[in-house]
């Protein structure tokens, strides 16, 4: 079975949202959600980006945004950003779930190559900690060192809300990704000390401000770890021709959402059949970036699946999808796990 590398997953999130029955969802197929142990087994899942999300409270008339987006047009309102003293605890929450997971046997945090490789030659799932967005980190980045010490190695510096940081996109469909203004003063200063520190910086959710930014101001390959292509979807979430060729030429990498609503020519929120808006979205990603330069970004427990990937023991039909479309078994591996491994050494130098 090919091993899959996962440029994306909320599995944390679930975590974080049932603690007492963490056991039960992370080593038990139960059917619920995208991810466990055994489905990752059946899959081929071999690992990837785990997320630490801070979710976005919630108040009684709140609008039902899961029906807005199965109806486009919509264009969601951005969600308060969240202080950092809030963000705290959350964060901490959630990389103590991971901890936790490490501490089962059947995950191994991975702070380089080597050890991602290892991990998956001992047949541990090979988990890198992600933030998708700073919200745990201050303006003073004082906290960037303490959870690179922790195990941080990717960091995108905003989700779809502000940060201190910078702008996120909101959820909007048709949009493109020229929502707002670009970086703050303390984003410039987050760039650099993550290029100091071979943080992996994720362009996912950021505005296309924001996105020059860090184009202009990064020594590092340009990364998109869960983004499809504007071209055949016009959500603010995917990322334009000029974007795509921006990351071709530094060298960086797109991993494909697997969410309906960014695959999808008519942005509905809602399953489809079949594989061909996978597809479409990974030729044109390919002639635009290189077989060298595209993934599997899956947004697992965090997005609406299409039908016939309900989760991760789906993974071998997408890959045998991509066989029956032509792609020959070198270009599978590749999007399956050594394009990721490999921009990772490029991040991080090891």
């Amino acid at each position: 079975m090919t091993p899959v590398f996962d440029g994306h997953n909320d599995f944390l999130l679930r975590l974080l949202r049932d603690p007492a029955a963490r056991e039960r969802t992370w080593l038990t197929d139960m059917g619920e959600g995208h991810l466990d142990l055994p489905r990752m087994r059946a899959g081929g899942f071999a690992g990837g980006f785990f997320a630490v999300y801070i979710p976005s409270p919630v108040a009684h008339d709140d609008p039902d945004f899961d029906a807005i987006m199965r109806n486009p047009p919509y264009s969601l309102p951005l969600p308060a950003g969240i202080p950092l003293n809030d963000a705290l605890p959350v964060a901490m929450a959630m990389v103590g779930h991971l901890r936790w997971m490490e501490r089962t046997g059947h995950l191994k945090i991975c702070l380089s190559v080597g050890d991602i490789r290892a991990a998956i030659a001992a047949g541990q799932i090979a988990a890198v900690l992600h933030f998708e967005g700073a919200e745990p980190i201050g303006a003073d980045l004082d906290a960037l060192h303490f959870w690179h010490a922790a195990g941080l190695r990717s960091l995108g510096p905003v989700w779809s809300r502000p940060t201190a940081f910078g702008h996120g996109v909101p959820f909007a469909f048709p949009s493109g990704p020229d929502t707002g203004a670009g970086l703050t003063p303390a984003g410039k200063d987050l760039v650099r000390e993550c290029n100091a520190l071979r943080i992996m910086l994720d362009l996912s959710h950021l505005n296309e401000k924001g996105f020059d930014d860090i184009a202009a101001i990064s020594d590092a390959p340009l990364v998109a770890t869960h983004s499809n292509a504007h071209a055949l979807c016009p959500s603010s979430r995917n990322l334009t021709d000029r974007q795509l060729a921006l990351i071709a030429e530094r060298d960086g990498m797109v991993g494909l959402n697997y969410a309906s609503g960014f695959l999808r020519e008519d942005g509905l929120n809602a399953p489809f059949a079949g594989w061909d808006p996978f597809l479409r979205h990974l030729d044109h990603l390919i002639g635009i970036l290189g077989e060298d330069r595209v993934g599997l970004g899956s947004d697992f427990d965090g997005a609406t699946m299409p039908s016939d990937l309900k989760d991760a023991a789906g993974l071998p039909r997408l890959l045998d999808a991509l066989r029956a479309h032509g792609y020959g078994e070198d270009l599978v591996a590749k999007i399956a796990h050594r394009n990721w491994l490999a921009v990772l050494e490029r991040t991080w130098g090891r």
